[in-house]
């Protein structure tokens, strides 16, 4: 199956916070997308593998994205080295996007920042060709990305530029809510942590439409990039 777009997060949910409108929206124009996990969240204070397990296959369902996999990759520990690069490259030569999105390229969680390297990586070696890997026993054809973006996460990071993702800011805080575990419920005897917050909760959305009104428009979210954006003219940029 090849995806138009293919969204890496370091823990399941990273993706829907950082980039779910976009998607939702995307795949409403038409788009094939996809969705990566590196982790289980194993380490996460709230919730368990399973639950977080059936979170996220409901979240998927939500956005309506085609695929979602997860590389269980060590919660905490991973690191950008050979085998991890490989594991990732297998992914995009399978799935052959046009766009990768992955995590902020700095956030108050090390793993952000360490999986927004990493995938970035392995998007650029998976396009050289000496490269080998193979998928069910059969070699992969080399395959890079032809975008990379970085969403935003935690911290206020200044976007390069903002997606409208006005119309679908109810599917994205829907998927995001499916993680049930992890986000604010006034009847939990869970332990308190910063996303599991009413503040982070009402954040959701008014972080969304502040980036909106930046731009005139209801809700956004936004991006930074790794080159140059580039238009054929002044009025592609609108």
């Amino acid at each position: 199956m090849k995806l138009d777009i293919l969204a890496f997060g370091a823990h399941p949910d990273d993706v829907e916070l950082g980039c779910g409108g976009t998607i939702a929206k995307e795949i409403a124009l038409g788009k094939k997308a996809g969705i990566i996990d590196l982790t289980r969240g194993e380490l996460g204070t709230r919730g368990s593998v399973e639950i977080r397990n059936r979170e996220s296959a409901n979240a998927a369902k939500i956005l309506g994205v085609s695929v979602r996999e997860n590389l269980d990759m060590r919660d905490g520990f991973f690191v950008n080295d050979e085998s991890n690069q490989l594991e990732i490259i297998k992914m995009i030569r399978k799935y052959r996007p046009e766009i990768v999105l992955c995590n902020a390229i700095d956030d108050r969680h090390i793993d952000h920042g360490k999986g927004s390297e990493l995938v970035s990586d392995a998007c650029f070696l998976s396009g050289l060709m000496k490269i080998k890997t193979e998928y069910k026993g059969e070699e992969q054809e080399a395959w890079r990305p032809k975008l990379v973006y970085h969403y935003i996460q935690w911290k206020n990071i200044e976007p390069d530029f903002v997606v409208d993702i006005t119309g679908f800011n109810d599917k994205r805080v829907e998927a995001i809510l499916a993680y049930g575990s992890q986000f604010y419920n006034a009847n939990s005897d869970e332990p308190e942590t910063p996303i599991a917050s009413k503040n982070f909760l009402e954040s959701l959305s008014y972080r969304a439409q502040d980036l909106g009104r930046m731009i005139g428009v209801d809700y956004a979210e936004g991006f930074t990039v790794e080159r140059y954006l580039a238009v054929n003219s002044l009025g592609d940029l609108l």
